[in-house]
């Protein structure tokens, strides 16, 4: 466990980085902590939220931590938590992950919503960049699909596509209702609309990109279905041809003793020309139906 405390004018940041379950139960009892707060503390796949207590604040925000090309599709693995604990005289963030943004170099004199909410920006910020290449990525794969063969295009990746920009969704989406829960306390902020504005704009990023994913994985099934129709389509093509065929080779094939076109001269010839013409035939038929 790692514990860094900072003191400002009016308030004490105190950060703390990597504690196991005993060991936050100690801090919860030093400070007044409740127990089901920490609790969500220590969970790792907690979405965003906010409670108001009696004397102190409490919220959990999620910041970005991965990389989008890896195959994952779990928030746990996606995103890093930290949570808040807000009073009057002091700041509390507990977190699991190290996140370099934490290295605050602020002016002593700042308000402690003032920081509360620059860490949360911060937090933010860090979606910025897999959002964008999520849409980047959706950008290309279309690309491939309608411009060159989609069958470069593993199904596995628009999956995972999919999965990651829906997940982000969830997550902004949720941030945003929980920033708009508090904004009675914190709206009087210089930062509050700040972060409004870049979660609007990522909300609407991300949006057009799970959509786009969504109508990409149906043109690719599409795309699949229709190359497995056309080569059902050409063996029931080839088999209206054949199947005659086989049926004379079938009969002549029999050998029975009494067959007069087996002794025929001209019998294996006359066999030829019933396939050329049962053939053509077909052929003809197809080109008026305009199958072929």
């Amino acid at each position: 466990m790692i514990i860094k405390e900072k003191a400002f004018e009016s308030f004490t940041w105190i950060d703390i980085e990597n504690a196991n379950k005993n060991e936050l139960e100690v801090i919860a009892k030093k400070h007044n902590l409740n127990y089901f707060l920490i609790k969500d503390a220590l969970d790792i796949g907690h979405l965003p939220k906010y409670e108001q207590l009696h004397k102190h604040d409490f919220f959990i925000f999620r910041a970005y931590t991965s990389n989008i090309n890896l195959n994952i599709d779990e928030i746990g693995e996606m995103s890093n938590k930290i949570a808040f604990f807000i009073f009057d005289d002091k700041l509390i963030t507990i977190h699991r992950a190290s996140f370099s943004f934490l290295n605050i170099h602020e002016e002593k004199h700042i308000k402690i919503s003032e920081l509360f909410l620059r860490i949360v920006g911060f937090m933010i910020d860090t979606f910025k960049k897999p959002i964008i290449e999520i849409s980047n990525k959706i950008s290309d794969i279309e690309k491939t699909i309608f411009l060159k063969d989609y069958r470069i295009v593993l199904i596995e990746e628009l999956y995972y596509i999919k999965t990651q920009s829906r997940i982000l969704k969830k997550i902004i989406s949720i941030t945003e209702a929980t920033i708009l829960k508090s904004q009675d306390k914190y709206k009087v902020s210089y930062i509050y609309q700040d972060i409004q504005d870049n979660l609007l704009n990522l909300l609407t990023i991300n949006e057009e990109s799970v959509e786009n994913s969504t109508h990409l994985m149906n043109t690719y099934l599409s795309l699949s279905d229709q190359k497995n129709n056309e080569v059902v389509r050409l063996l029931t093509i080839f088999s209206v041809f054949f199947l005659p065929l086989n049926f004379i080779a079938g009969i002549y094939g029999m050998n029975f003793s009494f067959m007069p076109e087996l002794s025929w001269k001209l019998g294996y010839a006359f066999a030829l020309c019933i396939m050329a013409i049962v053939v053509i035939v077909i052929y003809l038929w197809f080109r008026r139906k305009k199958i072929l």
